[in-house]
């Protein structure tokens, strides 16, 4: 009952007079054959697109009138017009906000053209219905802020014309973010985010899904050319590529339809974003439906992601899947209910009939109908009476309001500023000498103060206000097109983008919640390359874009241990490259260990040899009153014999993990006790030489004949050696070290001999000695067998040189413990060369031969070859 009142009420005052104070024959209700106009103390203004507009084939670029005019009805936009109504309704009633103000409106339909918004501008701002610039019908305007309009194309030349009069203006849709710019449109101001926002959002969206190969596809707009490049330029920052950038006129134009087609036809971009208004990108839909191009992953701006034009059944196929950002949406208590009691009885002066004909599918009687439309079967008589609550169409959904949410949002923005500008009190104003304006005879510079200014809560809870530029709070809502099992489209949310929120939780999307195109659960790929998996690193194809690449295997001691590495990490000296080369492992470490089968065997070796020398002489000890024995310098036998088992000793200090004093004993050890060998073997042979000598009448030999001159040749000898091994080990001693570049993947643990001079000068004089022993024993080789040990010797230190011979290249061409067991084997063959021929024909003598073993034998063989 107090609904029909009201609208009794309402019906009754659209028909009475507005007086105007300034000028009686001006009034607002001359205004009516324009626009909608509902008169009051303070007027609001609405520029909306109740209709599209249809331009002529012959000039598609134009906007006059005799080419383009208003075709169909739109029913969504027509109810952003009813939420500014219903606000202004709400307002009225409001006992606390604006009390014993009514608000009043001027609403014009822009068909989406900048012709007709500007026209509706200067309608709204002189008060005219043939509007002359710079001239108002009243004195003082009762103009509050415009509401509209929703294409930043249209609310651009809008806001330069307001900006100028500096009239509050408030967009409910236009989002380019031009608009933001104060010192080109100072009075601006809007309840949707900027496009700077949303095109980072979309951004962001796009590299969050591993996106790095998009296609770019944008109206030639100022909304979509400025909303694309900053889409374009956070992508490459972010380390994308983009697959193509088109534009296309935002009338239709079959050349440009033709070749974008083609451009996404050829391309290998999955994921294409398209940064358009839906009536402007609606026949590029329907040519990629009509060639049957499905299988991409389509991102929209704001402009088309609610669209219900393209929720048709024949776009199902290739637009599911479709996900973009939108404007949160809003809650309008009581709204729905409103909307059910429209009806065009209460609105004769509206768009109500239009929309009574659209939604009931009917024809008003009386009506001019066109040649082709009669009233028939097909085209029922409209009555009136129809129910819209019996309907289920868009217009009366209200569980996804958001440009119908922005606009009665807007309203209540200019309701609360109104409201503080009513409450000013005098003194405590904004303005000069803290005066406050007149509610009733304001400037609309004044009214600016406050909208700027303005801040409440709304009826949902969400917070209303404007930072410096006009904008509103920056929070969107991810949409994702899902296909409901009834055949039919739903925008599904599936997360957020919030601005406001802290660094890195801006973004929240439930990733399960989305449905890609053709059902599937799992996110698409759109690279221009695979990705590089761990142990690859990205090689950037030659005159291509950074994201096309091809994958080329780390170098050995190289990993990566991510995807799409740019480059390869080096190991530590410590590490190696795995097989798969993404991850360092430690590196073997190589040393002759005596677990090592080779370092065992020579262990074996050099500990049987040892225990054979200690046998012989154990032998030679025990038979020392044999002449055989004490034919060959008994002493000089011992000594020998004792400095092989310590040279056969000492090759076990090179098996073994190195160690400094390792490494500083066993070379020099090594070279002490082998000149010492070597110097042995030199005195024997020299006393053979001079024994023999001796015998002879008159020599001057003999008083060299007995331990002294062995004695002597052997420290001497021994004692260069040692001075030798003493300087080296003062000046440059041997230390152990890890060697990681020898070989790869290895640390040899090795000893560094400190000098190289120093090692080579030691083996040189062990080498010196041994020709020089060679050179002596060569020459007496063919004395008397009672004392000749030459021969032996001969053969001896041939084994013993070539040995050591080869050992050098042996040496020098191996590394790690191979080059340790070469030494080894030099330091065992030529050893165990001295002992088997020097000592084992002696052992044989004395252990088989009994009968040689005599004095008597010896003496007699050697009379016989006398």
């Amino acid at each position: 009952g107090k609904m029909i009142l009201y609208l009794t009420v309402f019906v009754l005052m659209l028909c009475l007079p507005v007086y105007d104070a300034a000028q009686p024959g001006c009034r607002l209700s001359a205004l009516k054959n324009s626009g909608y106009v509902l008169d009051g103390d303070i007027i609001i203004g609405g520029i909306f697109p109740v209709h599209y507009h249809k331009a002529s084939p012959e000039s598609p670029l134009t906007d006059l009138p005799d080419v383009v005019h208003c075709d169909k009805f739109r029913i969504r936009q027509y109810r952003w017009l009813h939420a500014m109504l219903f606000a202004v309704e709400e307002i009225n009633k409001n006992k606390y906000l604006l009390p014993n103000i009514r608000l009043g409106f001027g609403i014009y339909d822009s068909c989406f053209l900048v012709l007709r918004a500007t026209e509706g501008t200067m309608w709204l701002v002189t008060g005219q219905e043939d509007p002359i610039p710079n001239y108002q019908c009243r004195e003082h305007s009762p103009l509050a802020p415009v509401i509209g309009s929703a294409a930043s194309q249209v609310s651009i030349p809008m806001a330069r014309l307001l900006g100028l009069y500096r009239y509050p203006q408030i967009s409910y849709a236009s989002t380019v973010s031009l608009l933001s710019d104060r010192n080109e449109f100072p009075s601006f101001f809007r309840t949707i985010p900027s496009d700077d926002f949303q095109s980072v959002g979309l951004a962001r969206l796009v590299m969050h899904f591993g996106w790095s190969w998009v296609g770019l596809i944008a109206e030639d707009s100022d909304y979509g050319i400025q909303g694309i490049q900053i889409v374009k330029e956070e992508i490459l920052k972010a380390g994308g590529c983009i697959a193509f950038f088109e534009k296309f006129p935002p009338v239709y134009s079959k050349k440009a339809t033709d070749h974008i087609i083609q451009v996404i036809k050829k391309s290998s971009a999955n994921a294409i974003m398209v940064f358009a208004v839906e009536q402007n990108f609606a026949p590029y839909v329907e040519e990629i439906v009509r060639q049957n191009i499905s299988g991409k992953v389509w991102i929209s701006s704001e402009g088309w992601t609610i669209s219900f034009f393209f929720a048709k059944k024949n776009y199902l196929r290739t637009l599911s899947g479709t996900i973009g950002i939108m404007n949160r949406k809003g809650d309008i208590p009581g709204f729905q209910e409103y909307l059910f009691h429209i009806r065009p009885s209460n609105y004769p002066n509206d768009f109500t009939k239009e929309f009574w004909e659209e939604v009931f599918d009917c024809k008003w009687p009386g009506t001019n109908q066109t040649a082709d439309v009669t009233l028939d079967i097909a085209h029922k008589a409209c009555t009136g009476e129809e129910k819209l609550n019996e309907l289920n169409n868009a217009f009366l959904d209200v569980s996804n309001l958001r440009y119908t949410y922005n606009t009665y949002t807007a309203v209540y923005a200019v309701a609360h500023a109104l409201h503080d500008m009513h409450t000013c009190k005098p003194g405590n104003g904004p303005f000069v000498n803290k005066s406050c304006a007149n509610i009733w005879e304001f400037e609309p510079w004044q009214l600016l103060h406050y909208v700027q200014n303005v801040h409440f809560t709304a009826s949902d809870g969400m917070g209303v206000f404007f930072d410096q530029n006009g904008n509103p709070p920056p929070v969107y809502e991810i949409l994702n097109w899902h296909i409901t099992p009834n055949n039919t489209l739903q925008h599904m949310k599936v997360g957020s983008i919030d601005f406001s929120a802290p660094k890195g939780k801006e973004l929240l999307i439930n990733e399960s919640a989305i449905m890609w195109n053709g059902g599937h659960m799992q996110i698409p790929n759109s690279v221009c390359a695979e990705s590089c998996s761990p142990g690859y690193r990205k090689a950037i194809r030659c005159g291509e874009p950074v994201c096309c690449f091809d994958c080329l295997p780390c170098s050995a001691g190289e990993i990566s241990n991510q995807s799409n590495a740019t480059e390869c990490l080096m190991c530590p000296d410590d590490q190696w490259s795995n097989e798969r080369r993404d991850k360092c492992i430690p590196k073997l470490r190589e040393f002759l260990s005596y677990e090592d089968p080779m370092g065992a065997t020579l262990a074996a070796i050099s500990v049987f040899c040892m225990l054979l020398s200690v046998t012989i002489l154990c032998i030679f000890m025990k038979y020392r009153e044999s002449p055989i024995v004490k034919a060959n310098n008994r002493e000089l036998s011992y000594l020998l014999l004792l400095a092989l088992v310590l040279c056969f000793l000492c090759s076990l200090v090179f098996i073994g993990q190195p160690r400094t004093w390792t490494c500083m004993l066993r070379q020099p050890a090594f070279g002490i006790i082998f000149a010492l060998c070597v110097s042995c073997v030199l005195a024997k042979t020299i006393m053979v030489v001079i024994a023999f000598n001796a015998t002879k009448p008159n020599s001057n030999l003999r008083k060299w004949v007995g331990p002294k001159l062995p004695n002597i040749i052997v420290f001497v000898c021994t004692g260069i050696q040692f001075i030798i091994c003493v300087v080296w080990l003062a000046n440059y001693p041997p230390f152990a070290e890890k060697n990681t570049k020898s070989q790869t993947g290895i640390i040899i643990i090795e000893c560094n001999e400190g000098s190289a001079p120093a090692f080579w000068c030691m083996l040189g004089y062990m080498g010196l000695l041994a020709i020089i022993c060679f050179i002596v024993a060569f020459l007496a080789r063919n004395l008397p067998d009672s004392f000749n040990e030459a021969k032996f010797i001969t053969f001896s230190m041939v084994v013993f040189v070539s040995v050591w011979l080869a050992f050098i290249p042996a040496y020098l061409s191996t590394r790690g413990k191979y080059m340790v067991a070469v030494e080894i084997f030099a330091i065992l063959a030529s050893s165990a060369g001295l002992l088997s021929c020097i000592f084992f024909p002696r052992c044989v003598i004395i252990l088989m031969k009994p009968d040689m073993n005599t004095r008597a034998y010896l003496m007699g063989k050697s009379i016989k070859k006398y």
